[in-house]
């Protein structure tokens, strides 16, 4: 009996675009347009990267809506890490669901799944400055800052 080969992988294998960057996944960098420096890997990572510059997104959905309008320079590693981020910048997610309603804030550092899960979920970009470490660490974080 013979193994059946996989499918054939369409576009560039290899995931190595210009302007440095790289995407491999359904849909990852889908919508880049002028953006340098980015990597996505999974599905709908960074999916709306607009030209957003230096974010790299590792796992399903991380940074999905992040539009690249005043944003960048994120690392969102762990299904649906930074999945709302649409203008936050200079942010860290490390876990499943890290920093997930970060909407506009920037600065902040989340590792542990459910991380500052709620932080910046008014949308006003004043949550900044935040590090939670471990699960579910500042999960209720909304507006608060320098935590």
């Amino acid at each position: 009996m013979q193994a059946a080969l996989p499918p054939e992988i369409p576009g560039n294998p290899d995931g190595c675009y210009p302007a440095f960057t790289t995407a491999e996944g359904c849909n990852a960098l889908h919508q880049l347009t002028g953006g340098i420096g980015d990597t996505a890997v999974g599905w709908y990572s960074n999916f709306l990267a607009g030209d957003a510059s230096f974010n790299t997104s590792v796992g399903a959905g991380t940074l999905a809506l992040d539009s690249g309008v005043g944003s960048g320079q994120n690392t969102a590693l762990g299904t649906a890490a930074m999945i709302l981020n649409l203008s936050g910048s200079g942010n860290t997610a490390v876990g499943t669901n890290a920093l997930v309603f970060n909407t506009a804030a920037a600065d902040n550092n989340a590792v542990g799944r459910f991380a500052l899960y709620h932080n910046d979920e008014s949308g006003g970009g004043v949550a900044n400055g935040n590090n939670a470490f471990g699960s579910f660490a500042l999960f209720d974080n909304s507006d608060g800052t320098h935590n």
